[in-house]
């Protein structure tokens, strides 16, 4: 999955219009984008939305933002959408593994609820938005077998360390939060799950998104999270490997099929490795 799309669960107008946007997959949200009155309501526009369009052809995955495990509300939002059968939830503020085992013990119980498979529900943390899940990032590998990525935020974070801003002039992002994009990226590495790059709020800017796409792309990870729809045609461009990548990535690969015992290959007079080869097999992949 290349573009993850953010939704408010209160807006019945852009949750259709978003199942036509292309993302690859819809986040619908119950935290940040809905205040603490209206949660009760979302939560029933959220299972009311997700009861239509999990049946609908060739739909995006669908993802619900629920509320952190620190808020209380995080149960009231799972017993309002595992009847009905999301992909996957996206945990905010998760504090490292423990946070992931927390909410699989969570879901494993509703799911027995609803008569659902134990595992059928997934995990997406955002495990970046505290300082203190900063510390944990390494603590991800094997916290659950529901764990199908790790993504990264700024805002909280910002908020948490008292800064006055988190991107510079160019809105290139500052010393703090480029480590913890760079944690995100060891993080899910570690765990062997991909790494989603965070979102652009400025959507107006687009030769700034379409730069942080490409130097996201670059660095590893493998999609990108939007806020608004004009983005996801660029994050499917971007984060799309050409034909001329794969086609190169296949010649690594086959190169390597034909000397399973060398240690390095030459093709068309360059010199390629193990660690090409896996960057190879992982390109190819993504296509699969």
């Amino acid at each position: 999955m290349r573009s993850f799309l953010f939704v408010p669960a209160d807006s019945g107008k852009k949750l259709d219009k978003a199942m036509t946007s292309g993302a690859d997959a819809l986040i619908i949200d119950l935290e940040d984008s809905i205040a603490l009155d209206g949660k009760a309501q979302a939560r029933q526009s959220a299972a009311a939305f997700l009861r239509e369009a999990m049946a609908a052809p060739n739909r995006p995955y669908l993802l619900v933002r629920v509320n952190g495990l620190q808020t209380g509300l995080t149960d009231a939002d799972l017993d309002a959408v595992a009847p009905v059968k999301p992909d996957a939830i996206m945990l905010p503020k998760a504090e490292g593994g423990a946070a992931v085992t927390h909410a699989d013990a969570k879901l494993a119980v509703r799911e027995a609820l609803s008569g659902l498979p134990d595992g059928h529900i997934k995990i997406l943390p955002i495990a970046t938005e505290t300082a203190a899940a900063l510390f944990l990032m390494g603590s991800f590998a094997g916290a659950s077998a529901r764990l199908i990525g790790l993504t990264w935020g700024a805002e909280d974070l910002s908020a948490e360390l008292g800064a006055h801003a988190n991107r510079d002039a160019e809105n290139r992002f500052l010393d703090p939060y480029r480590l913890a994009r760079a944690l995100c990226l060891a993080g899910a590495a570690a765990a062997q799950v991909p790494a989603i790059d965070t979102v652009y709020v400025d959507f107006r800017d687009e030769k700034g998104f379409r730069r942080e796409c490409e130097e996201a792309c670059r660095d590893g990870f493998v999609g990108k999270m939007a806020i608004h729809p004009t983005q996801v045609p660029i994050i499917n461009e971007v984060f799309t490997p050409s034909p001329e990548a794969l086609a190169r990535a296949q010649k690594i690969v086959d190169a390597f099929a034909q000397n399973p015992g060398a240690g390095v290959v030459g093709i068309g007079g360059v010199m390629y490795d193990r660690p090409h080869l896996a960057r190879a097999q992982r390109l190819l992949a993504q296509q699969r």
